[in-house]
């Protein structure tokens, strides 16, 4: 089978498209045959070994932690699915393997593709949806009614915690830059606006809020300033690096380490079949692009979430 692989780390150079061996299901494991993975920036950082410390692979190493397909063949000892099952799942970031025409998954990272987008285009969603659904519910605990500011949310993560906010009754303020305002207030967003000047403080954004999340790279005083973002006793939940908490005013931080599950990739995808999230694909390329893609991730010319469609 076609697959892409890289040998060593290095730029997107090393990433090689090539003939290797189609993986077999072991026991808990289904066969999936490959309709699409998709491009997420931590796919980069492996690649580039910026993570090897953090999250260390063995090489040879298949990259795509997303992937969108059908059933192939079952393992030993799986139940729930059957061969013809379109299916999507996140899988672990030191093993992935959506980058090839089949990939071994263990079933418990599969959930049912949702039935109302194109299979190919459900590989948008597990990794950015699972981040969304684990920084909204687990991270910041969000509840209905509350105030919740999204930094950086037109991006792939971003954009799913605004739609999970306002599904869960929050009052959501968004920020990004103006090429996303009209996709955002489609989002049902109370409040979209450019930018943040973080020196303007939170009351210019209609600040502090009960719950800030942030999906914005800035240096670490930057993020020390949205702590004042946060209203007492709220929470500031980042996949972006961390923002300090203040103790005195009861304010709490946590930050995002992205895992696989199964069970709330389903409710996601039951979200989308019921029109409250909706995905969102900029790109969609064939899979022997990737190195090329990679490329234009690393230069700033991908224009959002990128669909590498399987051959």
């Amino acid at each position: 089978m076609k697959a892409i692989r890289f040998h060593e780390f290095g730029s997107s150079d090393v990433l090689r498209y090539e003939d290797i061996d189609r993986p077999v299901p072991g026991t808990g494991q289904v066969l999936v045959r490959v309709a699409a993975t998709s491009f997420n920036p931590v796919d980069d950082h492996i690649r580039a070994g910026v993570l090897a410390e953090m999250i260390p692979i063995s090489l040879p190493y298949v990259p795509g932690i997303d992937l969108a397909g059908t059933v192939e063949e079952l393992g030993a000892g799986v139940t729930g699915f059957q061969v013809g099952d379109q299916v999507v799942a996140m899988l672990p970031l030191d093993s992935a393997g959506g980058a090839a025409e089949y990939a071994a998954v263990a079933a418990e990272s599969l959930a049912p593709a949702p039935r109302t987008i194109e299979l190919a285009d459900a590989a948008a969603l597990p990794l950015t949806g699972l981040a969304a659904w684990q920084t909204a519910f687990e991270l910041a605990e969000l509840k209905s009614g509350q105030s919740v500011l999204v930094n950086g949310a037109g991006g792939g993560v971003g954009s799913l915690v605004v739609q999970l906010a306002v599904d869960a009754g929050a009052k959501v303020t968004a920020v990004d830059g103006p090429q996303h305002a009209e996709r955002l207030r489609g989002y049902g967003a109370h409040r979209v606006l450019g930018p943040l000047d973080l020196a303007a403080g939170p009351a210019a954004v209609g600040g502090p809020f009960q719950v800030v999340v942030n999906h914005v790279r800035v240096s670490p005083d930057e993020l020390a300033r949205l702590t004042a973002y946060v209203a007492d006793g709220g929470v500031a939940a980042s996949t972006a690096g961390p923002v300090p908490e203040d103790a005195s005013r009861g304010v709490r931080s946590a930050s995002l380490w992205v895992r696989s599950d199964g069970a709330q990739l389903a409710e996601l995808v039951g979200k989308v079949d019921a029109g409250t999230v909706r995905t969102h694909v900029a790109t969609r390329r064939w899979l022997a692009e990737l190195a090329a893609v990679h490329a234009d991730a690393g230069a700033g010319r991908l224009s959002g979430k990128t669909v590498l469609l399987a051959p």
